[in-house]
């Protein structure tokens, strides 16, 4: 093959597993904003699908109690 369909090649495959990416994504969007819709607007988004990789241990999502001790 010559070098300019190697290049061709290369960059439709990177065009496509691009658009698949993008239609991934934008289908994993879609089905979580569904759910916030079903929800109702007394839920935040951040409660149904919170970003637990940035939380730290002490995070807490509910009401917070008075601790006596």
């Amino acid at each position: 093959m010559k070098k300019t369909k190697i290049i061709v090649v290369a960059a439709a495959t990177g065009a496509i597993a691009g658009l698949l990416v993008y239609a991934f994504r934008k289908c994993r969007s879609h089905r979580m904003l569904k759910q916030v819709a079903a929800e109702g607007y007394e839920t935040a988004h951040e409660v149904l699908f919170p970003h637990t990789g940035s939380l730290g241990n002490k995070t807490h999502y509910g009401p917070v109690l008075p601790h006596h001790g």
